[in-house]
């Protein structure tokens, strides 16, 4: 009896202590071994690495079904139900982690800037101290491919496209006035100051169907998220005044930027190539405030701006000058809420509301217009797997827009229109590997002013061809309502949504501070708004039969390395455009479009002067216009374009900044293009004069003054 009992004790100590080997082998998805993977039974420390041959083996004394578990920092951590008995000599087959640092990324047209962005081919600071663009988002944009320096116009060209045709959006919600009032030839600036902006994705073309009503292009600001610490900034310029000041608490912080702005001093002392009764004279103020919730944060964004200027042109059609009197105020205000629910669920939400009102004085007719605008947004992402993320949301655009002519002759114009957009949006992101991802998805809209649907499908692919380098392509459809010079005539007349299909192909390199972006495109136009008249008017015969192309090359090059403290890029771009649209009698290159575009920024920083230095230099060929003098249409060509800027900012102390710019330091006689008189002369030819900037030179000092917690802050990324 005894010997029976020791003999169990016996057996039950050998089952409860024998160990099963599990054996096997790693490999990736191209069949190749792959070592050091840490391969183990979930929740036990039972396991061991895998060596050069991928192969693996350990004793466990587990039993039964568990999770052997397979993780290794590139790779998907796999996990696998197993019957511990009969594990041997298995294969496991890792995939590619498609969340990597060097895993592939969508980037047909796309340009971003901020520290979120892969490849970043601007930097934040760039927007400010780029020589020429005087702090103005938009002019150092115009220094990136596939833009066009249009300087009697101050927007923003992209691509063969008009400046209407580039939307833009704060924090995902749009901006219905992005850009301050002026008149005809005079260039206008954008109405956002980089102080509050931390991101900027910028898109030549192909962008996500969560953006509509553009045909060329999305401009993204993003507001800054958190701050570091209290401060207050003191501007003093040769154009005016700054003040700005951040509040930081444990949850929240509030900033407000404000500013005022009188060109006359400036002028009285540099005499301009224009007649001013009053310059310009603007009073603008910015301001957000963050609240982070414990899954989210709020932001809330206010924007105005009053402005006014008072100014005699001379016209071509009339013996005398003609005044024009603007005064402009504008308000903008968005709030957003971006976070996190559930099991992988993000929620980014949003409303905005934009007024804008003009008075202006034309010799004795007056015009008065006023546009209100809203935008409503809701958006959600889910991430069903690591390798698909999914997206769907919709908005409501609300457009309100009302103008009255009241001529010397005593008649009075009321024209207008009411306008709401319905769309609803679902993209995918889908990671085949780490080389291989794909952006899918689609947009539907309803017009109720124009009583049209439009269904818009967009792709985008992606691959690695190597290391550091990728190529991708997009393609897909955009609409847009035809702007407010045309439809404010709706009521007379049907319009239809102007269209375009762009088509891209896209090379980048990035290494070691170095991008390269090539990029090859075409673009198709159609349902353009054409008119029967000289100019837009009121029994103008409007139509919706223009068709267009524009198809080219960007190439963009960057390099922060190879030299010590400097930083550069060259930006070039090849468009061959021609359109039929508008009151163009046939297809031809409209007048904003210059063939060869070819830009050059240097950044460089001594310290022996405690200065950073800058130059500029911007060019461009000939510009086509319209000679009615010659049988051929837009057959004239303006001489090339060129613009050297240069900048200094100098650290009198660690917060105080002595800042100088001089736009056009060789003082090139520019000539954006002719005014033609609309009759011949006594001798049958149509006189012209030439459209040329304000002043051959821009000159800019100013002291910047920073005041902060830890001393050391200044104000050198917003110059």
């Amino acid at each position: 009896m005894k010997i029976i009992f020791i003999l169990s004790i016996f057996l039950i100590t050998t089952s409860l202590f024998s160990q099963t080997n599990i054996s096997g082998k790693v490999i990736d998805e191209k069949g190749k071994a792959v070592s050091g993977v840490n391969v183990f039974i979930e929740g036990t420390y039972d396991g061991s690495s895998s060596a050069e041959d991928g192969s693996f083996s350990f004793e466990t004394s587990t039993t039964g079904n568990q999770i052997l578990v397979a993780s290794f920092l590139v790779f998907e951590t796999l996990k696998t139900k197993i019957d511990v008995s009969n594990f041997q000599n298995i294969i496991l087959k890792l995939k590619d982690n498609v969340n990597a640092l060097d895993a592939v990324v969508i980037t047909a047209g796309t340009f971003e800037s901020g520290g979120k962005a892969k490849v970043s081919v601007l930097k934040p600071l760039d927007i400010v101290t780029t020589a020429g663009s005087a702090g103005n988002i938009i002019a150092a944009l115009q220094t990136l491919p596939g833009t066009q320096n249009v300087g009697e116009d101050g927007r923003l060209f992209v691509r063969g496209g008009e400046a209407n045709e580039t939307q833009t959006f704060v924090d995902g919600i749009r901006v219905s006035q992005p850009y301050g009032a002026s008149a005809q030839n005079v260039p206008t600036r954008g109405r956002f100051s980089p102080f509050l902006f931390d991101g900027i994705s910028f898109s030549t073309g192909g962008y996500s169907a969560e953006y509509g009503e553009a045909l060329s292009s999305v401009l993204l600001l993003n507001t800054k998220n958190e701050v570091d610490f209290n401060k207050t900034e003191i501007s003093v310029m040769t154009v005016g005044l700054g003040l700005g000041n951040t509040q930081k608490w444990d949850k929240s912080s509030l900033s407000v930027n404000g500013s005022y702005i009188n060109l006359a001093p400036y002028q009285y002392i540099v005499k301009q190539n224009v007649d001013w009764n009053s310059p310009f004279q603007s009073l603008s103020g910015e301001t957000v405030y963050r609240y982070n919730f414990t899954n989210g944060i709020l932001k809330v964004y206010a924007a105005f701006d009053s402005s006014k200027f008072d100014i005699n042109q001379e016209n071509i059609n009339s013996p005398n000058k003609i005044r024009v009197n603007l005064n402009n105020n504008n308000f903008y205000f968005n709030t957003s809420y971006k976070g996190v629910f559930g099991k992988n669920w993000q929620l980014v939400s949003g409303i905005s509301y934009g007024n804008s009102q003009n008075k202006i004085k034309v010799d004795l007719d007056d015009i008065a217009n006023a546009e209100n605008a809203a935008h409503f947004k809701f958006k959600v992402r889910k991430n069903l797997s690591n390798r698909i993320k999914m997206s769907f949301g919709a908005d409501y655009f609300i457009t309100k827009f009302g103008e009255d002519i009241s001529s010397n002759s005593g008649t009075l114009n009321s024209i207008g229109y009411n306008s709401n957009i319905a769309a609803v949006f679902a993209e995918s992101d889908i990671f085949f590997s780490k080389k291989l991802a794909a952006k899918v998805g689609v947009r539907f809209l309803h017009n109720d002013l124009l009583e049209e649907s439009a269904f818009s499908p967009r792709i985008s692919l992606a691959y690695k061809v190597a290391k550091n380098s990728q190529v991708s392509l997009a393609y897909g459809d955009f609409s847009q309502t035809p702007n407010s010079d045309y439809i404010k005539y709706s009521k007379f007349y049907e319009f239809e949504s102007e269209k375009a299909s762009h088509y891209i192909l896209n090379y980048q390199f990035s290494k070691n501070g170095k991008t390269l972006i090539a990029e090859a495109y075409y673009k198709a136009y159609n349902n353009l708004v054409k008119y029967n008249t000289p100019s837009i008017q009121y029994n103008s015969d409007f139509n919706n039969d223009g068709f267009g192309f524009a198809k080219g090359l960007d190439i963009f090059w960057r390099d922060s390395e190879s030299i010590k403290n400097l930083e550069y890029w060259i930006s070039y771009s090849y468009i061959d455009s021609e359109r039929n649209y508008k009151n163009f009698p046939t297809q031809a290159t409209p007048n904003f479009i210059a063939n060869h575009s070819l830009s050059l920024v240097t950044k460089y920083w001594i310290g022996s002067w405690k200065s950073q230095i800058g130059f500029t230099n911007s060019f461009s060929t000939a510009r086509p216009y319209n000679n009615p003098n010659e049988l051929e249409f837009m057959n004239g060509k303006t001489k090339a374009y060129n613009n050297l800027s240069f900048n200094w900012a100098y650290l009198l102390s660690q917060q105080k900044i002595l800042y100088f710019s001089v736009s056009n330091v060789l003082g090139t006689q520019n000539v954006y293009g002719y005014d033609y008189a609309k009759n011949p002369n006594s001798n049958g030819v149509y006189n012209r004069s030439a459209v040329t900037p304000a002043a051959d030179r821009f000159f800019f000092v100013g002291f910047f003054w920073t005041l902060s917690a830890n001393k050391k802050d200044n104000q050198l990324k917003n110059l």
